[in-house]
């Protein structure tokens, strides 16, 4: 059955990656590529776009559009490349250090960012098209792009961390998600779902640091200290991450195909009903409606819960910054262009059109004639609309540093120090002593 799914996913997924566009072929990228024409005329100049997320090629094709429109003078046609998160991200490193190959533009996850900006950036500061936006958008989604006052990478979402609950597993559980207000409160409520169902409350994650900086967050604490230097055997990481194993040891929480809950294997896990949550960031939203159909008018989103009421109620996670490279063909041209497809007021309102995602605009939250329209099939989706969560906790939203030591600590802990707490039963504090260890000397 699970095959099956998995074959139903893959074909899912490469029909939404060939949005309607002109021309797809492979690339010696490694990716598949789809020349965007957006409407443009004769005379247009072709840039290149290198992304790991294909739904951000469907932004993208939606602003190209309308940035054609808007310049007559200077149409745009799109080479869009969707590459594999690793793949893409190595490649781009290698073709930037080089000074070959790199495309025109790219997005770059924020745990890899740091890794561009060491040395002298091979990227282009952005700062003279981002300051006729900075008045309206989130400083802080900036600022995780930027090096010595300058701005490289133009931020999509703020990312919300959100909780999002099958109601339909808590009903037959006789479980109410509007009554969890502490991680106490969600292990009852997890155990009574398993008592009654089998089934687990949530993940216990392996390969991501989602549920980590949760924690780490609500005690306003972080991975890293004020000098950028890792702390991640702090008594806030223990505690947290204590909490968590306490409820998988509970059968509240249990490890998932993927090692986390966004993955393919994940996707499959969830649309069959066999997790009754998941703590994700906002934009995990786009993940339910593009990737587990079947659960459309079951999943209710929630603030996350708190080891103690009064805490913050959640945090800033992931991000993707989008850059323009040195070697670009236009660097003026693909400078605007980002500006406008991911700055500009119309843009985030399409991020959440499109994308689903929480827009860096904050004044987006409270369009209600957009956050609220009953035609977004986003809100068709969800059981309750996600912008009456976000606008309840929005003066609550804490940030986890991306510093240069970020890529080292993310390396280690979804590939060595989870595994071996959540799979091997290794003490938390010897786990967490082991991976400081590991990473101060990996940085040395």
């Amino acid at each position: 059955m699970r095959k099956k799914w998995l074959i139903v996913l893959m074909v899912m997924s490469m029909v939404m990656f060939l949005w309607g566009c002109s021309k797809s072929s492979s690339t010696s990228s490694g990716g598949e590529s789809s020349v965007l024409e957006g409407g443009a005329g004769e005379g247009a100049t072709e840039l290149s776009y290198w992304t790991f997320v294909e739904l951000h090629g469907q932004h993208f094709e939606k602003m190209l559009e309308k940035w054609n429109a808007a310049n007559p003078d200077k149409q745009i046609k799109l080479n869009v490349t969707v590459m594999p998160y690793d793949d893409m991200h190595n490649k781009l490193s290698i073709a930037v250090q080089t000074g070959q190959g790199a495309p025109d533009i790219s997005d770059i996850e924020v745990g890899k960012f740091p890794d561009f900006l060491k040395g002298e950036p091979q990227l282009v500061p952005l700062n003279d098209v981002v300051e006729p936006y900075k008045d309206t958008i989130v400083q802080s989604r900036l600022d995780m792009y930027a090096k010595d006052g300058n701005y490289y990478g133009a931020p999509t979402h703020v990312g919300a961390a959100l909780a999002f609950y099958n109601t339909e597993i808590l009903e037959a559980a006789g479980v109410d998600y509007k009554a969890i207000d502490t991680w106490e409160d969600y292990k009852k409520a997890g155990q009574q779902v398993y008592e009654k169902t089998g089934k687990y409350m949530g993940t216990a994650d392996t390969s991501a640091l989602w549920q980590i900086n949760m924690m780490l967050a609500e005690q306003s604490s972080d991975l890293t200290d004020d000098s950028g230097k890792p702390i991640v055997n702090s008594p806030e990481m223990v505690k947290g991450l204590s909490i968590l194993k306490d409820l998988q040891d509970s059968n509240v929480l249990a490890t998932v195909a993927g090692g986390q809950p966004d993955t393919e294997e994940a996707y499959g896990e969830f649309n069959q009903g066999n997790y009754a949550s998941a703590m994700m960031p906002f934009w995990f939203t786009s993940r339910f409606v593009n990737y587990m159909p079947d659960l459309a008018g079951k999943i209710a989103i929630a603030p996350i819960p708190v080891i103690e009421k009064g805490q913050p109620r959640s945090y800033g996670g992931g991000g993707t910054g989008t850059v323009v490279t040195k070697t670009a063909k236009d660097v003026q041209l693909a400078k605007e262009f980002v500006a406008f497809a991911k700055l500009s007021a119309d843009a985030n309102v399409e991020i959440w059109n499109t994308l689903g995602f929480d827009p860096i605009n904050m004044d987006v939250w409270s369009m209600e004639d957009v956050t609220h329209n009953p035609e977004n099939k986003f809100n068709q989706y969800f059981v309750n609309n996600a912008f009456d969560v976000l606008n309840e906790i929005k003066d609550g939203i804490q940030q986890i540093k991306s510093t240069a030591a970020s890529p080292t600590i993310n390396n280690v802990f979804g590939t060595t120090t989870l595994n071996e707490i959540f799979e091997d039963g290794k003490d938390v504090k010897q786990a967490l002593d082991d991976a400081q260890a590991s990473i101060e000397q990996q940085l040395q």
